[in-house]
Order: structure tokens, then sequence, then C-alpha cells
């Protein structure tokens, strides 16, 4: 029953992928690519370069729709030969690769088993399993990105925030070599005592860092047709604080878990490709100014485009993995060495509380786990386009670009031709994100810097499968801290650099902003 139920839709797709491999395929040499410099390159990858012929014909493929009476070629595989069958449970965003081979959706198991893993304080007899906090966030990955989906405010005084924390850092008066290698750096330092971010958990014998308090404000916005929506204006508190009050100048910046759907493929974008979407300075007057995030490696010591967080203050998705065990869990790695996590020297019971980095074990979690996590990461497939033929799909579609969405929400890419990466390499994707930091205007400013990233900048979200967030995430809770209930509050908090286009979703008529919404709803 289950393959008559998924042969349909698998040879529609693979005959759709067959049609991007021969709309993209070319049979010239590859030559170098100069079009990054080394330092901002793609260190993580090992890719071929792409030819002028290939560049023409990517151009051709992503370039922006002409018509909106039919969808684009492909546009329903949502990340090419890797894009899954839309499932109808909350199960959609835990499939592997729909491309992936026998032997990877094994390495795909078991790094959705660490994933999964409940992490235990030290010593204990399960010493794979060992090592937990002492102070964190949650117990596992999947405690926060469950069902690899987004996470969730907490509802009420009995709902933990065990999804959504605070980020904290001070003002930094001096930078470090490293960061005196990136021009334009926002230097900040984690707080003395409470480090880069508040952890809400604690072992026993050891306080929890705070409690996060929220309160809200509803903002009521009129709409064309006589048509109303509130917006919730959110503050946030850190209430209980375990270890004294925070440094006066600390900046706290709120954040929900996102959801973990094709990481691999944003990751295989070519530095080119979104480096090429940059304008910094506005220089072609449309008011769209994004600008990348250069940030330090700790993984290969050099400058990187960041791509992940909601700052693109990350660079890779093994990076990000490490950061998530060390910060959330407590757990150290390869790239984060300490076994005692976030803790910092003023917090002297946690650092010298027992940790699960004894005996013969130099980390909690060693390279070979933080491997495989990284490619269960990059391999969570992002599930098909619905309805992409449907009539208000496309006239939703049709608003999407006429009202200039996607002058930020880039809808196409082509990654990289990447050597030992199948599942990710030459695909044509929809993740509709350029992948760069915008202003978004003093509604959504966290006034926190990150790296280059200012106080008012965060990156452009993708919006591949946000459409499918009810029923994966059982809500419907979109921005970087959760606070808009609907996709139309979302857009209604655009402001800075999207403020003309949030206006025009305020101003167009109802029939339009219906279909809009419908749009992505089909994502």
């Amino acid at each position: 029953m289950r393959s008559a139920i998924l042969r349909p839709w698998t040879k529609r797709s693979n005959r759709l992928a067959l049609g991007v491999a021969a709309a993209l395929a070319v049979a010239a040499p590859l030559v170098a690519d100069p079009a990054t410099p080394t330092v901002l390159n793609d260190l993580h990858l090992d890719f071929l370069p792409r030819t002028d012929a290939e560049r023409a014909r990517i151009a051709a493929v992503t370039a922006p729709p002409r018509a909106f009476d039919a969808p684009q070629r492909f546009e329903e595989l949502s990340a090419g030969a890797a894009t899954v069958r839309p499932r109808a449970n909350a199960d959609a965003f835990s499939h592997p690769s729909g491309n992936i081979s026998f032997e990877g959706e094994l390495d795909f198991k078991v790094g959705n088993g660490l994933f999964k893993k409940i992490w235990v304080s030290a010593p204990s007899s399960t010493l794979a399993s060992d090592g937990l906090g002492p102070l964190f966030n949650a117990r596992s990955c999947q405690r926060c990105h469950l069902k690899d989906g987004r996470g969730h405010v907490p509802e009420g005084p009995q709902d933990t925030a065990i999804s959504m924390f605070l980020r904290v850092s001070i003002p930094d008066p001096a930078q470090s070599a490293a960061q005196a290698e990136i021009a334009g750096y926002l230097a900040t330092l984690p707080d003395p005592v409470y480090g880069a971010q508040l952890q809400d958990f604690a072992l026993p014998g050891h306080a929890p860092e705070y409690r996060l308090g929220i309160t809200y404000a509803e903002r009521p916005v009129a709409l064309s047709g006589g048509e109303t929506a509130s917006l919730r204006v959110p503050s946030y508190t850190a209430e209980d604080l375990g270890y004294g009050p925070l440094h006066p100048d600390a900046m706290l910046s709120p954040r929900v878990a996102p959801q973990m759907i094709g990481l691999g493929l944003l990751e295989a974008i070519p530095a080119a490709d979104i480096l090429a979407l940059a304008d910094p300075e506005d220089a072609d007057g449309d008011g769209i100014s994004g600008k990348a995030n250069i940030v330090w490696s700790p993984e290969f010591e050099a400058p990187m485009l960041g791509r992940f967080g909601l700052k693109a203050g990350v660079p890779t998705v093994r990076h990000q993995s490490a950061a998530a065990f060390a910060g959330d869990i407590g757990i150290s790695s390869p790239l984060f060495p300490a076994g005692h996590g976030e803790c910092t020297p003023e917090q002297t019971t946690c650092v010298a509380a027992p940790h699960g980095d004894g005996d013969d074990r130099v980390f909690e979690v060693d390279a070979e786990g933080l491997d495989l996590v990284t490619f269960y990461s990059r391999n969570l497939g992002v599930p098909a386009r619905r309805d992409v033929d449907d009539p208000e799909v496309l006239r939703g579609k049709r608003v999407f670009h006429d009202t200039g969405c996607a002058s930020c929400h880039q809808p196409a890419f082509v990654t990289h031709r990447l050597a030992d990466q199948p599942e990710q390499s030459f695909q044509l994707i929809w993740p509709h994100t350029d992948m760069l930091l915008h202003d978004m205007g003093p509604g959504l400013a966290d006034n926190r810097p990150e790296v280059l990233a200012d106080g008012r900048e965060w990156r452009t979200a993708p919006l591949w499968g946000i459409g499918m967030t009810e029923r994966v995430s059982g809500h419907t809770q979109f921005l970087h801290d959760g606070r808009a209930r609907s996709l139309l509050e979302a857009i209604l908090w655009h402001g800075g650099e999207a403020q003309p286009h949030r206006d025009a979703v305020i101003e167009m008529p109802p029939e339009d902003r219906a279909a809009l919404i419908r749009f992505l709803e089909s994502m």
C-alpha cells in the first residue's frame, strides 16, 4: 500500500528532477570561479567552479517570472531532486532528502537518534549520554525543534519556554584580532556573569539563570475594505535571576527555535550568488539595501559568509549544530570544547561540576557524533509545493512579485556542484530568501548587534514550508520571537526597508491580500 501511494508522486518528481538537470547541464569544462574573494568563499564545501555557459543557464532558470497564468518550470520541486512528498501529518518535516542514498539514509537515521537523544547529568552509567548542563535550555535538540519544526512561545504561566530563550550581550570597547579582520564589526561581549544566552533549567544543586517573562499589548491595524487586524506587541523581562543582576549595559534579544528543513541546501548556495544580491548602499535606488553578514569561523579560522541564525551570525550547519549543543544543552564538542557548556568563570559551581568528558572521552559529543547530527540537519527534506497551478495561488504569486516581496524573498537559486554531498549538489531550489540582512524597522528591532548586523537588521527568513507550520508545529506563530499569530500579522510587522511593501498590503484590495496569503500557504 505504501509503495502504491508513493509511486505516482515519485515518478512525477523524478521526471521533473531529470528536467531540471537537463535544463542546467552543460558539457563545457569547469574553470575557476573568481567571483568571490578566497577569504569569503565557500570554505566548507568541496565544489566544482562554474563555467560562463553554466552561469548563463542558471540565470535563465532562476529569472523572475514573466507571466502568472501558469507555474514556472520545476516550481513544485522546492528542493529540486531533494524534495520530499508533502505528508498530511506532523512528520512532514522529518524525512530525509528525496534523493538520498541507502547508505545516506542509514547515517540520517543515526543522526536523528543523536538529535533526539535525551542527555543526562554526569557522572552516569550511560557514558555516551552524560554531560548535560549544568545549565541548559533543553535536554535534547528535538525538545526545541519538535518534529523539526518551529518552536513556540510559552502560553500561560504553566507553559515552559523550552523552545525560546533570550540572547544577551554587552558592548565591547575593544576588538579581538579575529574581529579586526572584519570591517564594520559591531563588537560585543557575553554578559560577564550570564554568558551569551540565558538558560532557564539547571541540574540539582545549581540555580537556573532566569525565568522568561513576556507580556503583550494589542495594536489594531486598519486594512482596506473595512477589514482589521491586531498585532500583539511583546515586552520581555529576565525574571528570578539566579546569579545576581545582569550587566547594566546588557542587551537582550528573544529567539524562538526555527524550523530545520533545507539547511544543507541553503549552505550549498554559492557565496558569489548571495553576495551578488547585496546592495548595502542601495546603489540602485530601490529602497532595498541588503547586506551580507561576514562572521568569524572557529571551524576554518577565517571570516566567512554568515548564513544561519536569525541574524546570519553562523556560517555552517556544523558550526550551528555545535553551538546549539554548547549553548542549549551544555554539551562539549570539537568546536566548543568546554565541558560546562555556556557557564562563565563567574559561575564557579557550574564550572567545577562533574562533566561527561572524563575517562577516554575528550568531548561529550565527539567529531563523529557531531558530523552525524550535521548530516541529519543538512538532509531534512523540504516538502513539495502544493497547489502551484491553483488560480488563486497564481494570483497571489503575482501580488507577491508586483508588491516587491521578491526583492528580499529571492525565489530561486542553483546550488554548487558538490563532490561529496550528492543530495545538495546542483539543485534548482526555491527557498524564497536572499540570505542577507535587512533593516526591518523599529517595530521588530531587538537593539542588539550581531557581528555586522545592527539592532534593526535581520536575515530574510526562508519561506519554504511556511504553509505547513500548523500541520507540523500545531500553531501559526511567526517571526524571530513568535509574536505574529498569522502570516498576515507577520507581514504587517515588516518595517524599515519593507515599509512600502507592508503599506501596499494594507491598501490593496482584500481579494489580493487573501490571494497573497493563499500563495504563502502553498509553500
